[in-house]
């Protein structure tokens, strides 16, 4: 690795030591990734995060004392904290917490079988400001929108759009990437990057993550649709 390379910095928050340790060293082995902290819950994973401001923290959801999505909430609401970006580690039986982590400004999720080399690459995608979402885990999890929101989709949270942008909203919702979205719509990849960065702005979201919560919350993406 060059050595004026920039590198990763990222704090585990987990509370089995065992996936702490396993992480790691996966984690490190190219070398332009550094694990510079551990925690084994979320008060104390917080308390870790203030104190070394990495680039990503790996969050599991569920831990004693506090769990991962108000660890999450916490991170997001802190101004101080605001080049920090939180990578959900979970399980498929977690759908509905991870769509509250991600809703509370997680940039995405990684499931806690990911290869050795998914991982690092994980980490490398959200610490670059892009977010983790995969297609199908994406629509596992955003079925709670439909079927635990409890409260009908709110389209006027896109008054304004235009219908180029609401195509554009709803190809992100659906977790394709800029250039599948230049793809689909024959525009050009820095066409299709410039009308997603517009999105992000004029909707205020935070990243890709929160693009893809509201154009389901909006009712623009349907789970099976």
């Amino acid at each position: 690795m060059n050595e004026t390379a920039h590198q990763i910095r990222v704090v585990i928050v987990d509370d089995q030591e065992l996936v702490r340790a396993g992480l790691r060293p996966l984690a490190e082995r190219d070398g332009d990734i550094e694990v510079v902290g551990e925690a084994a819950d979320g008060r104390s994973g917080l308390s870790r995060v203030r104190e070394l401001r990495p680039d990503v923290v790996l969050m599991d959801i569920r831990m004693p004392v506090m769990d991962g999505i108000a660890a999450t909430r916490e991170i997001v609401a802190d101004a101080d904290l605001a080049e920090v970006r939180v990578l959900i580690l979970t399980t498929f039986d977690e759908d509905e917490s991870v769509f509250e982590a991600v809703r509370g400004g997680a940039s995405g999720y990684l499931l806690k079988d990911v290869s050795p080399e998914g991982l690092r690459s994980a980490i490398r995608t959200v610490a670059a400001g892009d977010s983790l979402l995969s297609p199908g885990v994406t629509a596992g999890v955003m079925r709670a929108v439909a079927e635990g929101a409890g409260r009908e989709p709110d389209a006027t949270r896109l008054d304004g759009l235009s219908e180029r942008e609401r195509e554009v909203l709803t190809l992100v919702g659906r977790g394709l990437t800029n250039d599948e979205i230049a793809a689909a719509l024959f525009l050009s990849p820095a066409t299709a990057r410039t009308y997603v960065s517009r999105l992000l702005t004029r909707l205020d979201a935070r990243d890709r993550a929160a693009l893809v919560i509201l154009a389901y919350e909006t009712g623009l993406v349907r789970p099976g649709a």
